[in-house]
């Protein structure tokens, strides 16, 4: 099973793809988005409409995962962080027909981290534990889809938990015992 997770923006949107295959979780691609600032956002939303559609297509994946909308106090920033996920969910719908689904940044953190408040470093601390030191993100947007798409198929109930890998795959078991280790 093939899981996008996505971490919405309208400026940037991370993205992270994994593969399901039986107990093994496999690390296929992690990146970001970037949108041109110098366009107004109601021009953007069609170049972030255009990028879903093309994440949709290249990775073709069984079920999407997002990012749920944050409490934010600022309402024309909510308002714009509202407007590019509509954009990239109708992206989605062209030739997907797979199932979309939210999660709370809390709730993404503490599944992946064991801490609901985790930084975002212990996020990309605790995703290279998990894939692999080399494991390399060009920013948070990166590291924050693919604990989304992690998140989700740990939530999804998959019979077996995963074990993770990349060329060394380590059980969850073992990461969280040692992420557990450094918190002290």
């Amino acid at each position: 099973m093939i899981i996008l997770g996505i971490d919405p923006g309208s400026i940037k949107t991370g993205f992270g793809v994994i593969d399901i295959q039986g107990k093994q979780t496999i690390l296929i691609q992690s990146g970001v988005l970037c949108f041109d600032t110098k366009l107004e956002l109601v021009d953007r939303l069609a170049t972030i409409h255009e990028q879903a559609m093309k994440l949709v297509k290249q990775y073709q994946p069984h079920e999407i995962a997002l990012e749920s909308l944050i409490y934010t106090k600022s309402v024309p920033s909510l308002a714009k962080l509202a407007q590019a996920r509509g954009a990239l969910i109708s992206g989605f719908g062209p030739g997907y027909v797979g199932k979309i689904f939210e999660y709370a940044p809390t709730l993404i953190k503490s599944t992946v981290t064991g801490h609901g408040q985790a930084t975002k470093e212990g996020v990309d601390k605790t995703l290279k534990m998990i894939f692999g030191k080399e494991t390399d993100f060009a920013t948070h947007d990166a590291s924050d889809a693919l604990a989304i798409a992690l998140c989700h198929s740990l939530h999804q109930g998959l019979k077996n938990k995963p074990k993770i890998s990349r060329s060394k795959g380590r059980s969850l078991k073992s990461v969280f015992a040692s992420y557990e280790g450094t918190r002290k």
